[in-house]
């Protein structure tokens, strides 16, 4: 029995044709793979993705190519604010000579020689907030400083000269002498809300110009027994020794406050700073460049906070507000009819919850323009027209 075969029959040309041409394809696109995997490893710059090769140590490093001059910060970036503010934030360096105790002193010198004067060094920043070379500090900074030297970002140096301090904010205004300066903007502290996000720039420990960020933690914080009138920014962005007298400037490089202290167990930053805010700050500058001084309002009162017993001593039925104990015969107050046990609840419409606060309201009154108070006597809710007297400067102590 046989089976039937299919009869063979060689490929047409045009199949031979079809079959030479695939071959050739796939060889070609084979060897053009392994061209590209070859080169990519070893010469990615051939193939234009933007990075090129450098031999350091024997190693082939990838850069990235340099960034268009209008390119865009990444996103979350502070970059643009810190550019901004940092070149008008200086940092200060002082001296003074200390002398021993005790270096006068006939036996002291017969044992010990005459030691003569010790320099003894401090180190600071500021912040430059006119073309004219006015300069933001802190009191403390400079305070019993001999010589004051300025340092910019662009490592020009020069001496500068204390114009006025006002140690109750523990402010200070320096001016030095160079032309072209940078200078900082000047923001609007009331509008600042907590959680917004700060930038602190300053020169911590001397170790150079230093950004730190962080956010609002707190406004108007008071009653720390740092300065007469305390209204602080308190801020968790890093500030440590060295900053005082720096920057703390929003988002968009505006200045907001001025960098004074910090609360810390270690001497490093915790995460609790505080900043005087600008709003201060200008007023404190306006005062001294303008009239040397800086002039607060006065009425010539002794407040304490309102506590129970105070109430119960005074008979007073208030439950807010700050209680007056003593009252300076013919000062501003008592012209006015302002008695002892009256507790003031508002000055000018603003609310005073505390001593520290109505201070500050009462220092930021116009020596010699009226101002309303609202007082409560008894049960009773009065309102006294008080015409302010100018603050009497204050004894202090030096501070070490």
């Amino acid at each position: 029995m046989h089976t039937a075969r299919r009869p063979f029959s060689s490929p047409s040309p045009v199949q031979n044709f079809m079959k030479r041409i695939w071959l050739l394809f796939s060889q070609a696109v084979t060897v053009f793979v392994a061209a590209y995997f070859v080169v990519a490893t070893l010469q990615p710059s051939w193939l234009g993705r933007g990075a090129t090769t450098r031999s350091g140590a024997g190693i082939a490093l990838l850069e990235a190519p340099p960034a268009p001059a209008n390119a865009q910060p990444a996103a979350g970036s502070f970059s643009a604010a810190a550019r901004q503010a940092a070149p008008a934030v200086v940092s200060i360096n002082t001296s003074k000579a200390v002398r021993h105790p005790r270096s006068n002193d006939p036996w002291f010198q017969f044992f010990f020689g005459d030691q003569g004067a010790q320099a003894q060094a401090g180190l600071g920043s500021g912040v430059i907030v006119s073309p004219d070379g006015y300069i933001l500090t802190n009191n403390h900074v400079v305070e019993g400083a001999d010589e004051i030297e300025v340092t910019l970002t662009d490592s020009r140096r020069a001496r500068a000269r204390v114009i006025g301090t006002d140690p109750d904010t523990d402010l200070a205004i320096l001016k030095i002498e160079l032309d072209k300066l940078p200078v900082i903007v000047l923001g609007n502290s009331d509008v600042l809300a907590v959680g917004d996000q700060v930038l602190a720039i300053g020169n911590p420990f001397g170790v150079g110009q230093t950004v730190t960020s962080g956010i609002v933690s707190a406004l108007g914080r008071t009653q720390l027994g740092i300065n007469t009138f305390e209204n602080f920014i308190q801020t968790d962005a890093a500030i440590n020794p060295g900053n005082s007298g720096g920057a703390l400037v929003d988002v968009n490089g505006n200045l907001m406050g001025i960098n004074t202290a910090i609360y810390s167990r270690s001497g490093g930053s915790m995460g609790i700073g505080f900043a005087i805010p600008v709003s201060t700050a200008r007023m404190v500058l306006d005062g001294i460049v303008q009239d040397g001084q800086v002039t607060r309002g006065w009425i010539g009162v002794e407040p304490n906070e309102l506590s129970p017993e105070l109430a119960e001593t005074f008979g007073v039925k208030a439950t807010e507000g700050v209680i007056i104990t003593g009252v300076l015969q013919d000062g501003p107050a008592a012209q006015a009819g302002m008695r002892p046990g009256d507790v003031i609840v508002r000055v000018e419409g603003r609310k005073v919850s505390n001593v520290s606060e109505l201070l500050t309201a009462v220092a930021g009154l116009k020596p010699g323009t009226a101002a309303p108070f609202n007082v409560q006597r008894g049960d009773k809710m009065v309102e006294l027209s008080i015409n302010p007297g100018v603050r009497p400067k204050p004894q202090r102590n030096v501070r070490r």
